[in-house]
């Protein structure tokens, strides 16, 4: 599958969680307050808890569920109780626009 364009780079809101579903993967996309872009699993290693939902700090996502934290950069949780990675997607932005590869998994 090629990259497939989720939003206009502007519409996303500094340090917020959007979700986004690219056939049936969930991934949270997150544009941090240095104007990175981030796309990671959407749901909790922990619980299924939806991490969208959860809050914006430097370059982690934390679940708002039990508070563990997430590193955008790697998806490797950094406080538990989860233990377990979310997988991370590659993030492209072309002419203002931003475009996820849901198949191609970052390494960690």
């Amino acid at each position: 599958m090629a990259s497939v364009k989720i939003c206009g780079f502007d519409d996303l809101e500094p340090n917020q969680a959007v979700k986004v579903d690219i056939d049936g993967v969930p991934i949270a996309l997150v544009r941090d307050g240095n104007g990175d872009v981030f796309a990671i699993g959407d749901t909790c290693t922990h619980g299924d808890i939806s991490l969208s939902e959860g809050f914006v700090e430097d370059d982690t996502l934390e679940c708002w569920a039990h508070g563990s934290k997430f590193s955008l950069r790697t998806g490797k949780p950094i406080t538990l109780p989860a233990y377990e990675p979310v997988p991370v997607y590659q993030v492209e932005l072309i002419d203002g626009d931003v475009y996820i590869d849901p198949t191609v998994i970052l390494p960690v």
